[in-house]
């Protein structure tokens, strides 16, 4: 998923944080402790961080699926 540019609810810009929460995030620090030092305050903007999900991941396996089966249908009708 795409991190939003801006809070759904404030406004505030929120894109230009998530690599460095992410990459925190991965290091093992405490979400909370990572808001703080990006002075993330408002929990609208917190949630925006917090909730974001990487569903990429999850979505290429149908892609590839359905790109395989469209093969198999274009090979049968030759």
């Amino acid at each position: 998923m795409l991190i939003p540019v801006r809070c759904f609810t404030c406004g505030n810009l929120i894109a230009d944080k998530y690599d460095s929460y992410q990459t925190k995030l991965k290091i093992g620090e405490d979400p909370e402790k990572i808001l703080n030092e990006l002075k993330i305050n408002r929990y609208c903007c917190r949630r925006m961080l917090v909730t974001t999900a990487e569903t990429i991941q999850q979505v290429i396996p149908f892609y590839e699926s359905i790109h395989k089966r469209k093969q198999e249908v274009l090979s049968e009708l030759d």
